[in-house]
């Protein structure tokens, strides 16, 4: 995906509890502090709560791996269970041996006698349960009397509860009381503050691999009035921001990056399950409605809130993405700043029919896509007695590439590539791109070839390609192992070769041949419009081939199609 394209390692705003990610903002610090103290206590109740999404089950992660060598923990992750349950649950994760079946009793006595002889070992215990707020009232009172097992000195059994919000008001009630009463430590841990998003976004960055800083000031308070600084939130509308980036050739997130992927993650959900800053953006629309008729100013706080999230267009009018934002009504400060890229005016016009495509009739299955594809590489494959495709693809000295993008890409790769088109009944639901000429595409279908117009193929097709390209030496199959000077000599003749082709005269040829081969392969990028890195990777070496007229297949005709 966007991976490879922004420099990461790995995902960046992944939502997986992963400790590595977690960002200890002041709020956090202080949970993962009551964590951290509990457990030296004797025994007895820890409570942590928060919204959801704001980071509770991430500082448990944490606290995991960070908690001192003599505590032992145990972690139930579904705690809607019945008592007797939740205590094989706790068995099992104690890794106490017990049949099935077992009484509430006998369960209880199996854990008393682990924590006598975890206590003996100088161990320390610990429960773990997360999304806590699930519990019922008697799998609670099932939890207070297991704090009941303890020495002279000390209680054997120290238990942490992760929970919304709820959890606090089941705590208080009356019913309650007794396990009230032995909480030790309590923490509500809130969404991170506004001036911290900025280096929560940096962090998160850094530990992917990136860096720079790849969001913009508008991007970032846009952000953080979408998300309200819930930290699940602010995670997916940068992924979704990211890969909106990417797929316009963009190395920056922008305030408008921002805004259309709040309308991906937020989706048609109804009011009732929007974030409270999307059910005022929802509210503020409709009441624009009503504004424009009655001939009135709309509110600014209506129109701004009104600007943070791209909702669909039910006019049946086609619009430019970008055009005339600055002087559009309920525009913000943020499209005034980055949202003008033309001056085109915003005035609708009708859409034009396009012709019909049976999308349903030509998509083929992704090994006859394959089939075309390598034909047009002038060799064969049959799924039915050969390997993988991307198997076959290194046999042949080629590789396969994955990857997202927009029609831009396309060109500029120039070379034939298998659409993934819109999700359709069955696995078939792609074609094959083979030749461009002007505004039209052809493509290979499951009916034979069709010449199409560009648009009407745009309509269905997802972003998602995937393409043939040919090794470098230093890269095959073949090739054990390669020295560095004899790919860094594989690469500076081919760079020779490139400067003398994009040099603009003498003087910028002596100078790029001077830098060292890094600094060559960033001055090439950066001429290409590639990701700017100074390292050979897919892309490079393919745009590389392309501008040295080596042996390949192109997508513009009368270019030497093979």
């Amino acid at each position: 995906m966007y991976y490879d394209f922004f420099g990461f390692r790995e995902p960046p705003f992944s939502i997986a509890p992963d400790p590595r990610y977690l960002y200890l903002s002041e709020r956090h610090k202080e949970a993962l502090a009551h964590l951290m103290y509990g457990v030296q206590g004797q025994g007895g109740f820890i409570v942590i709560t928060g919204e959801v999404g704001t980071g509770k089950t991430t500082v448990s992660r944490c606290f995991i791996s960070n908690a001192p060598d003599y505590v032992d923990i145990a972690l139930v992750l579904n705690p809607k269970l019945s008592a007797r349950e939740l205590l094989s649950s706790i068995c099992d994760e104690l890794g106490i041996v017990h049949p099935v079946g077992l009484s509430i009793k006998i369960l209880i006595d199996l854990i008393n006698k682990d924590l006598l002889a975890a206590y003996g070992a100088g161990r320390h215990k610990v429960l773990i349960i997360d999304e806590a707020q699930n519990l019922s009232a008697e799998v609670l009172e099932q939890l207070r009397l297991l704090t009941n097992l303890e020495t002279a000195e000390k209680k054997l059994l120290q238990i942490v509860l992760l929970g919304q919000p709820e959890l606090q008001e089941m705590l208080s009630r009356p019913s309650l009381r007794q396990l009230s009463q032995r909480i030790t430590a309590r923490y509500h841990l809130d969404a991170i503050h506004r001036r911290e998003l900025p280096a929560y976004l940096r962090y998160r960055l850094s530990v992917a691999g990136q860096g720079a800083e790849l969001f913009t000031p508008a991007a970032i308070r846009r952000l953080y009035r979408l998300s309200g600084g819930v930290p699940r939130l602010i995670n997916l509308i940068s992924d979704r921001a990211l890969l909106g980036a990417y797929s316009a050739d963009e190395h920056k997130v922008t305030g408008g990056h921002i805004r259309r992927a709040g309308g991906e993650v937020f989706g048609s959900a109804s009011s009732e399950k929007l974030w409270p800053v999307m059910r005022y953006a929802t509210l503020a629309v409709a009441l624009s409605i009503v504004v424009v008729l009655a001939l009135t100013v709309p509110d600014r706080d209506e129109s701004s809130l009104r600007a943070d999230i791209e909702l669909p267009n039910t006019s049946g009018a086609v619009e430019r993405e970008d055009a005339g934002q600055k002087d559009a009504p309920g525009a913000s400060e943020d499209d005034a700043a980055e949202g003008q890229k033309s001056a085109a005016t915003t005035t609708s016009v009708p859409a034009q029919p396009e012709p019909a495509w049976d999308i349903t009739r030509d998509a083929m299955s992704l090994d006859a896509a394959f089939e075309t594809l390598f034909s047009r590489w002038g060799v064969n494959y049959l799924p039915e007695t050969t390997t993988t495709a991307c198997d076959h693809a290194e046999s042949l000295e080629l590789r396969c590439l994955y990857r997202r993008g927009n029609w831009r890409s396309l060109e500029r790769i120039d070379r034939p590539v298998i659409l993934d088109l819109e999700e359709l009944p069955g696995d078939d639901r792609f074609v094959t791109l083979v030749s461009l000429d002007g505004d039209r595409a052809t493509i290979a279908t499951a009916s034979g070839e069709e010449r199409l117009p560009i648009a009407t193929i745009k309509r269905y097709w997802l972003g998602q390609y995937r393409l043939l390209w040919r090794v470098p030496p230093f890269l095959s199959a073949t090739t054990q192992v390669v020295p560095k000077d004899r790919k860094a000599l594989w690469l500076t003749a081919r760079l020779m070769r490139l400067i003398e082709l994009h040099a603009a005269d003498g003087r910028e040829r002596e100078e790029i041949e001077s830098m060292n081969l890094s600094d060559q392969l960033r001055w090439y990028q950066e001429r290409k419009g590639l990701k700017v890195d100074g390292i050979a990777g897919p892309m490079t070496l393919i745009q590389m081939s392309g501008d040295l007229e080596e042996d390949r297949p192109r997508l513009f005709s009368g270019e030497g199609q093979g």
